[in-house]
């Protein structure tokens, strides 16, 4: 009897190409003699910090693959890499995973092959990698903030210039809160 398998995705903006993961992902998937239906293919194309408010893309996909992991449409969900999957830190990482657990699924990834050891190893290296996985995104969006604050000071232009080919509205909500959390508290 085949292994019936899901593919997860992610990327965390336009400018990435999923299909950056898809042949490591498909050579695992045929080495290890999985099928996965097409219905179990989940292709994510937004942060999973961002994307992880109630009705976004990250969070929809999350829960339709839960739901159908719940149903046993599939017993293995193949990812590229664990930060594609959830960049919420340690714990975050840890109860997906038990949440896939208990719905009687694995997780295998082309990048972490440790993750396929037994669970309370593998629970102990998730920690750490959940963890790193976070630190990262923070660093990466401390340096994008450090690299604007350095081309305002220089009165440079920050953000879409007139005449752009990226004509994607853009959301700054959360920007603008920060703004004024950050205001109010000097």
């Amino acid at each position: 009897m085949t292994t019936k398998a899901a593919v997860w995705l992610r990327v965390s903006t336009t400018d990435q190409d999923t299909e950056n993961q898809v042949a490591a992902i498909e050579q695992l998937v045929q080495h290890r003699g999985f099928t996965v239906a097409d219905a179990n293919r989940y292709r994510v194309e937004a942060s999973a910090w961002n994307g992880g408010k109630p009705n976004g893309e990250y969070k929809a996909a999350l829960d339709g693959m839960l739901d159908a992991a719940h149903r046993g449409e599939f017993s293995v969900l193949v990812v590229w890499a664990l930060d594609r999957l959830t960049r919420g830190g340690a714990e975050d990482t840890l109860r997906l995973l038990r949440q896939l657990r208990e719905r009687g699924c694995t997780v295998l990834s082309v990048q972490e092959p440790w993750l396929s050891g037994s669970p309370e190893v593998t629970d102990v290296l998730v920690s750490f990698a959940g963890w790193v996985a976070q630190q990262e995104s923070k660093r990466r969006s401390e340096r994008i903030k450090a690299g604007l604050a350095k081309r305002k000071a220089k009165n440079l232009p920050v953000g879409r210039q007139p005449g752009a080919k990226d004509k994607k509205k853009r959301t700054t909500g959360g920007y603008v809160a920060e703004q004024e959390r950050r205001r109010n508290a000097s």
